[in-house]
């Protein structure tokens, strides 16, 4: 019986952490169950580079938009420009974007403007919404329920790590909660308290590599196989076996990345 299956759902290969070993890295992702990865690009005239390295990888696919401790760098981009990207067949999902007032509070306005975009080009696609969140649960919160009461679309809070009402407020517009590496470090209690109370069909795993490795990998650099560690605490969080948990998370991502599923049933 082959070894359960699961996908890193959130993962930047190319970041030059991993220049030395790509094709390693991948690889070993397989070797360890780790069947499929969504690669993120954080600015948007990288997205050439990102989409190379999914189309040189049959398990690898790409999200772009702009990062928001970016925005205040990048150029602004628009709808139009998203929803051309968004015309490749790898591209599964739009971000990641958001807000991040821990490190660049001062660009917080052209944060939410991109934002704003980055929400418009996935109600026009369909596709989902990465969203990266950091110290701005309330303006978070409003902004995406502001754009889910004009014309509802879907979105993964990917490594959540935010507080519990922006989890319950995500929730209730059927959002997706994804769990990282901190899920799974000794301190985070509150933080899986949060994720054993969400439903389980709203639970997606990634690794945010080549950051934030589990255990026993804390402290070096991440890479895609290692989401299984997460994937065990998950696991062992909902009172499940690894298979299990797996099954489940492999369905609520199809469900999300309906366009990676898609990919792999015409494969």
């Amino acid at each position: 019986m082959s070894a359960p299956q699961i996908t890193d759902s959130h993962c930047h290969l190319d970041f030059p952490d991993f220049d030395d070993e790509r094709d390693a890295i991948v690889a070993r992702a397989h070797e360890a169950g780790v069947h499929r990865m969504v690669t993120i690009c954080t600015r948007l005239r990288q997205e050439p580079r990102v989409r190379a390295i999914a189309e040189a990888h049959p398990s690898v696919f790409y999200a772009a938009g702009t990062h928001p401790m970016s925005a205040a760098d990048e150029p602004m981009t628009s709808v139009e420009e998203l929803v051309e990207l968004s015309r490749h067949p790898k591209f599964v999902a739009l971000g990641e974007t958001g807000l991040d007032y821990h490190y660049t509070a001062e660009s917080a306005g052209v944060q939410q403007t991109s934002l704003r975009i980055h929400i418009e080009a996935a109600q026009e696609t369909g596709l989902p919404l990465i969203i990266h969140a950091r110290d701005a649960d309330d303006d978070m919160a409003g902004i995406l329920e502001e754009g889910f009461a004009k014309k509802p679309y879907t979105c993964v809070m990917h490594c959540f790590s935010s507080g519990a009402d922006l989890a319950r407020r995500a929730l209730a517009m059927d959002f997706y909660l994804s769990m990282s590496g901190i899920a799974a470090f000794k301190k985070s209690s509150e933080l899986r308290a949060i994720f054993a109370e969400a439903p389980l069909e709203r639970i997606l795993v990634e690794t945010d590599s080549p950051y934030l490795a589990p255990p026993p990998y804390r402290g070096k650099r991440n890479e895609p196989g290692y989401t299984v560690h997460t994937a065990e605490v998950g696991a062992d969080l909902f009172g499940l076996s690894y298979a299990e948990f797996a099954a489940a998370t492999e369905a609520n991502f199809e469900r999300l990345f309906w366009k990676a599923a898609a990919w792999a049933e015409a494969a």
